[in-house]
């Protein structure tokens, strides 16, 4: 069960920032990119419960909107509404901007709600500058008093709209981020250390990977456009992206992961064979791993995964039938392992499959 609805403002240099809520495990409210500061800094983050994004504030508002489904010059629909408060902003400018994004099939299930500030924090919380849940963005239209532009907002919002489509079992990426981008990033060595604390909304919202991801995104998307001045104001300077981290934040957009790949290699143990077989694993990304291998008859193998140094044992493999054994375990920062074969009690054909992320 989810825990209740939080929200959280941050404030550093004079900027505000209400963070991301929990509603179903899946709302964020936040505001972004302050004006310009140094990469090495990081928004102190400070809690203010009672208020949150609810769908039933959406829908219970007195604002009046404009807008629709709006055919784009790609020929892709994008639901956009805009705040009657707003006669000079269009939805079909809004539209465009979001067809421009990098993006997949996600982008035609997102519905983007633009507004006054006054109207996005009455929507989102006091504070907020915009907003995202389960399919539904909300922000800034207009410049905010501290420099942060609508466009950096709607760029962030987006990149949870694509987390939340795609796969990084057997974590939720919305929390940890998209799996090349979260290998990429050593997100999972980096919770391993208490560095990274994903879907921590509160003191340690500038160390979630979930928003250093939109973080990224709006930085990838900033590029794109011809931006270099992006500044990294809410997120810890361990997650501000690299040449690397940028290009798998574009594959998880492009070609996201949906499936491991599943190995199989065969060896028979005979008298002259060497008793331990040693089986190289390519793991280029992190995830989970599965082991499986088909024994002879009163064969009793060891087989083991084992670190690249070939000394340390990650997991054994256990009896899950008469001539079968398993193991399962996670790859975290590993590139490269080893299944190690010790062949003991009845020689024999041994089959090993290898399921990885």
């Amino acid at each position: 069960m989810v825990s209740p609805a939080r929200l959280l403002a941050a404030l550093a240099a004079g900027a505000l920032l209400v963070v991301a809520l929990v509603l179903a495990g899946l709302v964020r409210t936040e505001a972004l990119a302050a004006p310009p500061a140094p990469r090495t800094s990081a928004r102190a983050i400070d809690a203010e419960p009672g208020t949150a994004l609810r769908f039933d504030r959406l829908a219970r508002t007195s604002l009046t909107w404009r807008g629709g489904p709006i055919t784009t010059s790609t020929g892709e629909v994008v639901n956009v509404q805009v705040s009657d408060s707003l006669p000079t902003v269009t939805p079909e400018y809004w539209a465009e901007f979001l067809v421009q994004l990098t993006h997949g099939a996600e982008l035609a299930r997102v519905s983007s709600y633009h507004a006054t500030l006054a109207e996005v924090q009455e929507l989102c919380g006091a504070r907020s500058l915009g907003c995202y849940s389960r399919n539904t963005m909300i922000s800034l239209a207009e410049p905010a008093l501290d420099g942060t532009t609508p466009e950096e907002v709607v760029r962030h919002e987006y990149g949870h709209h694509i987390a939340l489509y795609r796969d990084n079992a057997p974590w939720r990426a919305i929390d940890w981020g998209p799996k090349a981008w979260a290998t990429s990033a050593t997100v999972c060595p980096k919770v391993t250390r208490g560095e990274a604390h994903p879907g921590n909304e509160g003191p340690n919202y500038a160390r979630n990977p979930g928003e250093a991801w939109a973080e990224v995104y709006r930085l990838l998307e900033e590029r794109k456009d011809g931006i270099t001045t992006g500044n990294w104001p809410i997120i810890a300077p361990s997650f501000y992206p690299t040449e690397a981290d940028l290009q798998a934040a574009e594959r998880d957009v492009l070609q996201p992961w949906t499936k491991g790949t599943i190995r199989s290699f065969a060896r028979t143990f005979a008298k002259r064979t060497p008793k331990v077989w040693w089986i190289p694993l390519a793991t280029p990304l992190d995830g989970s791993i599965r082991i499986t291998a088909a024994v002879p008859r009163a064969g009793r193998p060891e087989i083991s995964l084992v670190g690249p140094n070939r000394k340390t044992v990650l997991r054994r493999a256990s009896w899950i039938g008469q001539r079968a054994k398993r193991l399962d375990t996670t790859v975290c920062g590993q590139r490269s392992l080893f299944v190690r074969v010790s062949q003991a009690g009845s020689l024999g054909r041994v089959v090993v499959t290898a399921a990885t992320p």
